[in-house]
């Protein structure tokens, strides 16, 4: 992996050294000041243009159209909210998905199955282990987002969200988030109410170029994509880890976000 990470910046191979150490500590710093940690430029451009000229042909014919309205929770059976509260506002998010199995040897893939890079995660977010998902289609997903395509307001179902940005657009595109709008014991209904007015002064923007894996708590941090706007996608991989192994999506699950239920199955 040297030779595409910026293992000299970011030593995410070598935790138990007192550059990792150090670094870790930094990371957590960071995750607790602002919500969000950033290593930018953690892919070196040259291993950045190949994965990206691997994975963009794919999105016009190859990739799932997701399009759908939905809330901030991705679920319109909120126990205790009526269906018409203001917190469950529907909003609409609209991109091209490319899964995992139709990338295995991508620089994405390999990241992802690279030992290293889960012990790293782990050790930031204070964490015994993580472990990859059990799942071909879910474990390692690439959006792209074509003028006027948005990722809108919504929480995560996991505590945290791991992203690599391949492809930065011309405009627009911009990553928002609001750091713990919520927490386990507080769904904070009336913040996430004033989210969804544009009343909530403490939302944070973040430009971010190609090259940079990004961590926040995605569970309790709303955030959104802003529409892209001009003629370059923005391009971003997220990735799935989890504190138990096993873990898959049901096929249901899979049909709503990639348009079939298997590797086998041809698109919908």
């Amino acid at each position: 992996m040297r030779q595409s990470l910026d293992l000299d910046r970011f030593p995410i191979d070598c935790l138990e050294s007192d550059r990792g150490r150090s670094f870790v500590s930094a990371c957590r710093s960071a995750l607790a000041a602002d919500g969000m940690v950033d290593l930018p430029g953690l892919v070196r451009p040259a291993a950045l243009r190949d994965s990206v000229a691997e994975i963009a042909p794919l999105f016009p014919a190859s990739a799932f159209r997701h399009k759908r309205a939905h809330n901030v929770y991705f679920d319109d059976d909120i126990a205790g909210l009526a269906p018409d509260h203001p917190a469950l506002r529907r909003l609409e998010t609209a991109n091209h998905t490319v899964c995992a199995d139709q990338i295995p040897h991508n620089l994405v893939c390999r990241l992802y199955a690279w030992p290293p890079f889960a012990a790293f995660l782990a050790a930031v977010l204070e964490k015994p282990r993580l472990y990859t998902m059990d799942d071909p289609l879910a474990c390692v997903n690439v959006m792209s987002y074509g003028a006027g395509d948005a990722l809108n307001w919504h929480f995560d179902r996991s505590e945290f969200t791991t992203t690599l940005l391949l492809q930065a657009p011309l405009e627009g595109g911009l990553f928002q988030y609001r750091p713990g709008l919520r927490s386990p014991g507080n769904p904070n209904y009336a913040g996430v109410q004033r989210l969804l007015k544009d009343k909530d002064d403490e939302v944070k923007s973040r430009p971010t170029a190609a090259g940079t894996l990004s961590l926040f708590k995605g569970r309790d941090t709303a955030h959104r994509i802003t529409p892209v706007e001009g003629g370059r996608n923005r391009i971003v991989t997220v990735f799935s880890f989890y504190e138990k192994p096993g873990v898959r999506f049901s096929a249901a699950e899979r049909r709503g976000f990639y348009g079939r239920a298997s590797a086998e199955e041809s698109l919908a």
